[in-house]
């Protein structure tokens, strides 16, 4: 029975958790003083993926975030690593970048990642090696000696990236991570990302900007007011919101009676966004459109943004 356990309502084998989510959290509860900070929340983040942790300000992420890499506790609840509770031993394994960025200005950037990378448990010669490999990696090698003050924000970034990732650890938390990046260094960080993620690494991605979710994650959570609103696959989310709204392309005229199959939302020449109220009448929209002479060039369903989404569940909350 070693191996079994219970986690809420359900039962675990200990393999099975292992083999599908790298984090889970079963029920948090997080109070400061009389304010509910989390409240109650669950979800997993599956092993390997690129997963978005997404809240209005004040909506609870930090306050998970730090449960998480054991710099505060919960209350109540449960947090697995890799299947195992969460303990003392485990932030060896995280690599967590703050959006407030924790860096010591005054220390040169490579004693000062020396130093961050043997709090994480590597050996003065192994950080050596993985500092030098990040450095060249980043064509940066000349910036050892250099205090942390004389560098840009974002040089700073860079630095800081480097640090979160200097140990190789099994899940990596980013939050706002490309915060005052230009676009050239903005792209550099999510090539790295994208390299650790085809490496296996479980990455969980915390910011306001919903395009980069929508470009990076594969699966999100969404907390508002230290609750779950909405969890699951992006394309899954986008599918159960959707409007059944199609952008038509075509040549032709458009046949008279057209909004009485349809609401007509948006048109312009040769290009029209229509509204019906089934998903199946748009199959045969596009018959009456074929029947009436319309030469129908593209027929694409609208999914609604990760944004418009994300505005919509906060304000019902």
């Amino acid at each position: 029975m070693g191996n079994i356990f219970e986690f809420g309502s359900i039962i675990y084998t200990k393999a099975s958790i292992v083999n599908s989510s790298i984090l889970s959290l079963d029920n948090i509860v997080k109070t400061y003083d009389k304010n509910v900070a989390v409240d109650g929340v669950s979800f997993e983040v599956p092993k390997g993926s690129i997963f978005g942790l997404l809240g209005p300000n004040g909506a609870g992420k930090t306050s998970l975030i730090r449960i998480i890499t054991t710099i505060t506790r919960a209350d109540t609840g449960t947090v697995l690593l890799d299947g195992e509770k969460l303990n003392s031993r485990h932030p060896e394994q995280i690599g967590y970048m703050p959006e407030e960025r924790g860096l010591y200005r005054k220390m040169k950037v490579g004693e000062h990642l020396l130093y961050l990378a043997r709090l994480k448990g590597l050996s003065k010669e192994q950080a050596k090696l993985q500092i030098k490999h990040w450095l060249e990696k980043f064509e940066i090698e000349d910036w050892w000696d250099k205090k942390v003050e004389e560098l840009s924000k974002g040089m700073q970034q860079k630095i800081q990236f480097i640090a979160t990732v200097v140990h190789e650890p099994k899940l990596l938390i980013l939050d706002e991570p490309f915060s005052g990046l230009d676009p050239v260094n903005t792209n550099l960080i999510k090539d790295e990302i994208h390299e650790l993620h085809n490496k296996g690494v479980s990455i969980i991605f915390s910011t306001h900007r919903m395009e980069q979710v929508e470009e990076v994650c594969e699966h999100i959570v969404l907390i508002n007011k230290g609750r779950n609103v909405l969890e699951g696959k992006v394309q899954d989310i986008k599918n159960q919101f959707k409007r059944n709204r199609f952008q038509i392309d075509y040549e032709g005229t458009l046949p008279p009676g057209l909004e009485l199959n349809a609401d007509i939302v948006e048109q312009s020449d040769h290009s029209i966004t229509i509204q019906v109220d089934e998903e199946g009448r748009s199959n045969e929209l596009l018959q009456y459109l074929l029947q009436n002479g319309v030469f129908v060039h593209a027929f694409n369903e609208i999914l609604p943004s990760l944004n418009e989404i994300f505005i919509r569940q906060v304000k019902r909350v």
